[in-house]
C-alpha cells in the first residue's frame, strides 16, 4: 500500500497479496476496515484480451471473463466501479492463459512495460481528477503517436 495525493483527493494505491481471482476479498476487507465504499475503489487490472499497451477505461460494467473483476464484483456485491484495463496481449494467446499471464515479458516487450504502466497511472489520474467520459476519451484503445 501507499498513500499520495491525486486532484486534490487522498487516494491509497493498494496490490492486494491475494491470488487475482480472490482478490476482491482483500478490497472488501480494507474498505469495510476503511469504512468506505465499493464506489470509491478503482481497479487496474491486466487483460490478455487488449493488444499490449492498449488501455480500456469504463466507469463501470461487468467482468468480460477477467477472474480479478469477477472476484471484486461477487464479493462487493456491484458493478458499479470504474476499472483501467491494460493489455498485455500480443499474437494468438495460448490454451493455458495462466501460464501467459503469470510469465515474464518476452525480451522485446520489456522495454515498453515502462511506458504502458505509466500511461495506465496517467489514466487512473484522469479518472480521479476529471471523471469516467475524458478518460475514456483520452485513453481507451490503441496508443496513439
Amino acid at each position: 500500500m501507499a498513500e499520495a495525493r491525486i486532484g486534490g483527493e487522498d487516494v491509497l494505491l493498494v496490490k492486494p497479496l491475494t491470488f487475482m481471482n480472490r482478490s476482491g476479498v482483500a478490497v472488501d476487507a480494507l474498505l469495510a476496515a476503511r469504512g468506505q465504499l465499493p464506489g470509491e475503489v478503482v481497479a487496474v487490472v491486466d487483460d490478455a484480451a487488449l493488444d499490449l499497451g492498449e488501455l480500456r477505461v469504463r466507469e463501470r460494467g461487468s467482468h468480460g471473463g477477467h477472474n480479478g473483476l469477477r472476484s471484486l464484483i461477487e464479493v462487493l456485491g456491484t458493478e458499479e466501479f470504474p476499472r483501467v484495463r491494460v493489455g498485455i496481449g500480443k499474437g494468438e494467446l495460448p490454451e493455458d492463459l495462466a501460464e501467459y499471464v503469470l510469465s515474464e515479458f518476452p525480451e522485446e516487450d520489456v522495454r515498453v512495460v515502462p511506458e504502458i504502466v505509466g500511461r495506465a497511472a496517467d489514466a487512473v489520474e484522469c479518472l480521479l481528477r476529471d471523471g469516467a467520459a475524458p478518460a475514456m476519451n483520452r485513453f481507451n484503445g490503441p496508443q496513439k503517436g
